[in-house]
């Protein structure tokens, strides 16, 4: 008989689980104020905090390998968790960057994080600006889509197949393996 693997093999480090759940809640404040509306300055300043927060949960995870996915589950689905974790890092890119892009080109309004210090424009042209705003908006989208399905998929793991996948990446919470 195989012991149970240990709390750490099975969970998502600290790290990772602060990082995840701190730009998960800055894309969804984002989505809000992009979809709904409010305040531009915020959504720039928080857009930039995504990117910045996205560029440190790369390197994290270059130096953190991810708790391996339940035994049971099949290849297809395994492929496409995979998948949909590098275009969420993709998209966590290309949107700050898309959003920055646009606003260098189009307007000189202060660009800062939140009132603190000022965030240089990107050297483009007004073209490279228009291709910017485009780009935002339709990834946009995309990654409302993304975020939808990720809870969708995160939520089945947890109320229909009842395996693991959601509690190692919930904060403060132990797996029901990792009781004695």
């Amino acid at each position: 008989m195989t012991a149970a693997r240990p709390i750490h093999a099975r969970r998502y480090s600290r790290g990772a689980i602060l990082f995840h759940w701190t730009i998960a809640a800055c894309v969804l404040v984002n989505l809000w104020i992009g979809l709904v509306g409010g305040s531009m300055a915020a959504h720039k300043a928080v857009g930039v905090t995504v990117l910045v927060l996205t560029l440190g949960r790369i390197g994290w995870r270059i130096g953190h390998a991810p708790p391996p996915l339940p035994a049971g589950m099949p290849a297809w689905e395994r492929a496409i968790a995979k998948a949909t974790h590098l275009l969420f890092y993709a998209l966590l890119l290309i949107v700050p960057l898309s959003g920055w892009a646009m606003v260098s080109g189009t307007t000189r309004r202060p660009l800062d994080w939140f009132g603190l210090f000022p965030i240089p424009y990107l050297p483009i042209p007004p073209a490279v600006a228009g291709l910017g705003h485009e780009v935002h908006e339709v990834v946009g989208f995309a990654m409302a889509g993304l975020v939808a399905l990720h809870v969708a998929a995160a939520l089945r793991h947890h109320f229909i197949l009842r395996d693991e996948v959601l509690l190692r990446m919930l904060p403060g919470v132990a797996s029901p393996a990792d009781a004695p």
